[in-house]
């Protein structure tokens, strides 16, 4: 089993919170004049789908980022 497959799934309401959220991000990156790229498109479109955690993203944004923690 992969660690996705122990969490318990997202219900609708969490599912629909990573949703708004991320749609804050982009819309407070696009009034910085700054556009997402197709990467962190997609990255953010696995969290909201449940397939990264919160800590997941988070490193995975770092590493499209060139940032080594």
């Amino acid at each position: 089993m992969t660690a996705t497959e122990l969490r318990p799934t997202l219900s609708e309401a969490e599912r629909q919170q990573r949703r708004e959220a991320v749609n804050y991000g982009r819309a407070s990156v696009r009034l910085e004049g700054f556009v997402l790229d197709e990467a962190s498109e997609a990255l953010f479109a696995r969290y909201v789908a449940d397939e990264l955690t919160r800590a997941e993203l988070n490193a995975e944004v770092l590493r499209l980022a060139g940032v080594h923690g």
